[in-house]
């Protein structure tokens, strides 16, 4: 089931998915989100496209810097099959708190719902990424060449993994996560 499909306002080459409750302002940064610190969430992983090591959160790395990406998201009762088209694709674990979603860009923000909160496996896909790096900007009214899929469904805690490495930026990514580059 598709929950998010449109063109995210990156900047700064990250995209960050909150966890919410009820109770939970938006923007999360305001209560204690994303801090600004883009590999801190990375650190330390396996994999550095998705980080997952704040609780409750993902931080999504682009290959464009600043621009609108594609990115779709969507949630499955069981763990979906991994389509040929995504070069690049990775696994973490997230605790979802509740059944929104905040997404937020260094200055937009979105939103979606999920059907149950709990334990997920999140699968982060990406196509184009290196294409996206070299663009680094597109041109006013132009999109990223690079797109975007978030898959989620109900699992136990897993280690992350990466699931798929067929660009540069994403190898790079992995590199520092796992403090081999600076």
């Amino acid at each position: 089931m598709i929950i998010f499909d449109e063109l995210v306002d990156v900047h700064y080459g990250f995209i960050h998915v909150f966890s919410l409750v009820d109770d939970d302002e938006f923007p999360p940064s305001a209560t204690g989100g994303f801090d600004g610190d883009p590999v801190g969430p990375v650190m330390g992983q396996v994999c550095g496209l998705a980080g997952a090591r704040i609780p409750h959160q993902l931080s999504l790395v682009t290959g464009v810097h600043t621009g609108d990406v594609p990115l779709t998201i969507s949630w499955d009762e069981e763990e979906p099959p991994l389509d040929e088209e995504w070069t690049d694709a990775v696994e973490v674990s997230v605790e979802l708190r509740g059944t929104t979603l905040a997404l937020e860009t260094f200055e937009g923000g979105y939103g979606a719902t999920v059907p149950q909160a709990g334990c997920h496996r999140a699968r982060y896909c990406a196509a184009a990424m290196d294409e996206g790096n070299r663009v680094d900007t597109p041109d006013e009214g132009e999109q990223a060449p690079d797109r975007y899929l978030l898959q989620l469904w109900p699992a136990p805690q897993a280690p992350e993994a990466v699931v798929r490495e067929g660009s540069e930026i994403a190898a790079y990514w992995h590199r520092v996560a796992r403090g081999e580059e600076g």
